[in-house]
C-alpha cells in the first residue's frame, strides 16, 4: 500500500505512529492506487509454468539431439545454482552470528535452544525409521540391472574424523573460499558467543553484522526471483541429459525417496502439529508454502533461509527466536538428505554390492543420521553426507557413483522436505513453551514472495512507520 502524503501543520507536532500496511481503509484523495493493467502472475505460477517449459526443452533437445539447447539449459541451472552459492559463505555467518546474538533479547533461551535442538534430533529419528521401512519393504536395489562395475569413487568423501577435525578451519580465509558451510558455522557461532560477552563494547560489530545480513537478503531476493529461470535450466538439462530410460533404472529408489518425503512432509509433520504443538496443520503449509516450493526448485536449505524465516515468523514463531532457530536449522536439520535418503541409500547399494545388512547396521543408520547430518549443512546434494553414512556401515564408496546421475531430481523433494522441517520446529517449540502467536498463526496466508521481501519479517511485520499530524 502507497503511503498516505502528509500535509505540513506548523501548529502541530509529527508524532511516528504504527500503521498496519496491510489494514484496510477507505481510500482518500491523497492516495495513489497501484496500476492493475498487467495482472500479476503468482510466483508459484512462475514455477509450475518453468517446470512444464523445462520439461518440455529438455525433451525436444534429447530427442531431436539439439546440443546448443542442452548447453544452453545447463548454463542457465548452472548460473542460478552458482549465484545461490555466491552468497552461501556470508550469509549463513552474518545470520548465525546474528541469530545467536539475538538470543539475549528472549527470554529462557537456552531452552528453548534445547528444545529446538531436540525436536531437530526426534523429527529426524522418525524420518530415518521411516526410510529404513520403505527400503526393507520394497528392496530398490532389486532388479534394476545395475552392476557394481557401474559404480565410481565420488570426488568428494566424508568421514567422521574428517567430520570431526574439519569443525575447526586452520585459517579464517579457506572456509569462505571453499565453501566449508561446517567451519563458517563453528566460526560465526565462537564470533557470536563472543559478542554476548562483551555485551556493550560488541554492539557496533552487531549493528554492522544485522546491515551486512540485511544487505545480503535484499540482493538474494533478487537471485530468487530468477528462479523461474533457474527452473527451466535445471529440469531441462536434467532430462536432456540423463533422459526416462535412466530414470526407469531408478524407478523404485526414486519412488522411494518421494513417498519416503512424502509421508514425512503430509503425515508425520501434521501429525506432530496437531498433537504436540495442537495447532491447525492446513495452516502451516500454507504460510509455509513460498519456502517449500523455493527449496524444491533451488535444491539449497541455505539459499532458501532467508524465505524460510520469514515464513517461520509470519506463522507466529517471535522474531528473536525465529533467527535463531532457522539458520541453525538451515546448517543442521535435514530430514529429507540426512534421514530418509541415507537411509534408503545405503538399503540400495548394499543390495546392489551383495552385503548383507544386520539390525546394528540400521541402527549405525540411524546414529549416522542424527549425530553426522551437520555435514551435509545447506549445500545442494547430499554426497557427503552418503560418504560418511557408507563409510561408517563399511559399504563400497563406489556405491555413491551409482546414484550421482538420479541425484538432481531427488534433491528436489530431499530440500523441500528438509525446508518444511526447519520451519516446523521453531513452530512447534514456540508453541509448547507458549510464545507462539496463535492469532498470526491462524492468520497465516500463502502469499506470493513478493509479499514476503517488504521486510525481514515478512507479513507479520508489514507494519511501517508513517507521519501523521497530532495536535499538541
Amino acid at each position: 500500500m502507497c503511503r498516505t502524503p502528509v500535509p505540513y501543520f506548523p501548529d502541530t507536532h509529527l508524532w511516528s505512529v504504527s500503521v498496519s500496511a496491510s489494514a484496510s481503509a477507505p481510500a482518500t484523495e491523497h492516495e495513489v492506487k497501484p496500476s492493475s493493467r498487467i495482472p500479476k502472475v503468482p510466483f508459484w505460477a512462475q514455477i509450475v509454468a518453468g517446470l512444464v517449459l523445462g520439461v518440455l526443452l529438455g525433451w525436444i533437445a534429447r530427442s531431436q539431439d539439439v546440443s546448443w539447447l542442452k548447453e544452453t539449459l545447463g548454463q542457465v541451472g548452472d548460473i542460478f545454482v552458482q549465484l545461490l552459492k555466491l552468497a552461501v559463505a556470508p550469509l549463513v555467518f552474518f545470520a548465525i552470528l546474528v541469530s545467536i546474538t539475538n538470543l539475549r533479547k528472549v527470554n529462557n533461551a537456552a531452552r528453548l535452544a534445547t528444545r529446538t535442538l531436540l525436536w531437530f534430533m526426534i523429527t529426524s529419528l522418525i524420518a530415518v525409521a521411516i526410510g529404513l521401512a520403505i527400503g526393507l519393504i520394497t528392496n530398490p536395489g532389486a532388479g534394476t540391472g545395475l552392476t557394481p562395475q557401474d559404480g565410481k569413487l565420488p570426488k568428494r568423501e566424508g568421514s567422521w574424523i574428517d567430520f570431526l577435525t574439519g569443525i575447526v578451519p586452520t585459517d579464517v580465509i579457506t572456509p569462505f573460499t571453499e565453501l566449508n558451510v561446517l567451519q563458517i558455522v563453528f566460526m560465526a557461532a565462537v564470533a557470536g558467543i563472543a559478542a554476548l560477552k562483551l555485551g556493550e563494547k560488541a554492539k557496533p560489530i552487531l549493528t554492522l553484522s544485522e546491515s551486512v545480513l540485511e544487505l545480503l537478503q535484499k540482493a538474494l531476493w533478487w537471485v530468487i526471483r530468477l528462479a523461474p529461470l533457474g527452473t527451466v535450466g535445471l529440469i531441462g538439462f536434467a532430462i536432456a541429459d540423463y533422459g526416462w530410460d535412466l530414470i526407469g533404472k531408478y524407478a523404485t529408489f526414486t519412488a522411494d525417496i518421494y513417498i519416503g518425503c512424502a509421508l514425512v512432509l503430509f503425515g508425520v509433520y501434521p501429525l506432530l502439529l496437531a498433537t504436540v504443538a495442537k495447532v491447525n496443520p492446513l495452516q502451516f503449509f500454507k504460510g509455509a508454502w513460498p519456502a517449500i516450493q523455493l527449496a524444491f526448485v533451488s535444491r539449497s536449505s541455505v539459499g532458501t533461509m532467508p524465505v524460510t524465516q520469514k515464513v517461520t515468523e509470519r506463522l507466529g514463531v517471535p522474531k528473536e527466536y525465529a533467527s535463531f532457530a532457522v539458520p541453525f536449522g538451515a546448517t543442521t536439520k535435514m530430514d529429507g538428505c540426512a534421514a530418509i535418503y541415507p537411509a534408503l541409500a545405503a538399503i540400495f547399494i548394499a543390495q546392489i554390492f551383495g552385503v548383507q545388512l544386520g539390525i546394528g547396521d540400521y541402527l549405525l543408520i540411524a546414529f549416522v543420521s542424527v549425530i553426522g547430518s551437520a555435514a551435509t549443512a545447506g549445500l545442494t546434494g547430499a554426497t557427503v553426507m552418503l560418504t560418511l553414512t557408507l563409510s561408517t556401515l563399511g559399504l563400497p564408496l563406489e556405491g555413491v557413483g551409482l546414484l550421482m546421475a538420479i541425484d538432481p531430481i531427488l534433491d528436489m523433494v530431499r530440500t523441500a522436505t528438509n525446508v518444511a522441517g526447519q520451519a516446523l520446529v521453531p513452530v512447534i517449540v514456540a508453541a509448547r513453551e507458549k510464545v507462539l502467536d496463535v492469532t498470526a498463526y491462524e492468520n497465516a496466508s500463502s502469499s506470493p514472495i513478493d509479499d514476503l521481501a517488504d521486510g525481514p519479517a515478512g507479513v507479520r511485520e508489514a507494519e511501517r512507520k508513517v507521519s501523521v499530524p497530532v495536535t499538541a
